[in-house]
């Protein structure tokens, strides 16, 4: 490897452990996202000086998240490994993983949550502060949703606007203030 793929592979090692996952399973999928081509595990295993069982297991892990997909060479029984190289492609495999592993069962549970009676004032409290919640995912899902159907373009065009959009959506509200400010003023003070 070189020193700057060494540089890639040790760093999102190491990110790993923050994002939920382990530095060998971060390693392993920085260097199949970085190779040129498709790469077998015994390759893998080879450039990171990882035991052969120590990839298998990071393998299966990454197939699961769907983060490589697995492929197989003409005359070639082993299999090989490719990850995509479009980052919006991966960020939407992500996200969709992480809705279906973590925000989908607590919605499931807030939602049964929310169809108890509530015994005494004390779930009541509780339920309200879980209709909160509930509501907030719900409209993260749905906003999520829409943005999943966007293309990658678009999708660019929507991150770059950022404050752009808070102050697009504040524009009716100035101009209202604006307008019931000159309505009350007599026509010779606008």
């Amino acid at each position: 490897m070189s020193p700057l793929v060494r540089s890639f592979v040790a760093h999102f090692g190491e990110m790993g452990s923050r994002w939920g996952i382990n530095r060998t399973v971060g390693q392993i999928y920085a260097l199949i996202f970085v190779s040129p081509q498709a790469i077998n595990a015994d390759e893998i295993a080879e450039n990171l000086e990882f035991s052969r069982s120590n990839v298998s297991m990071g393998l299966k892990e990454l197939q699961a998240w769907r983060l490589v997909r697995l492929r197989h060479l003409p005359g070639d029984r082993r299999e090989y490994f490719e990850a995509p190289s479009d980052a919006w492609e991966i960020f939407r495999t992500l996200a969709e993983e992480r809705r279906r592993r973590e925000i989908e069962p607590t919605l499931s549970m807030l939602r049964n949550a929310l169809l108890e009676a509530p015994t005494c004032e004390e779930d009541r409290v509780a339920q309200e502060r879980m209709r909160g919640m509930h509501d907030l995912i719900e409209l993260m899902t749905t906003w999520f949703d829409d943005v999943q159907k966007m293309d990658s373009q678009t999708l660019g065009q929507l991150m770059k606007m950022g404050s752009k959009v808070q102050k697009m959506l504040e524009l009716p509200g100035r101009i209202g203030r604006a307008v019931s400010g000159v309505a009350g003023k007599p026509a010779s003070e606008v």
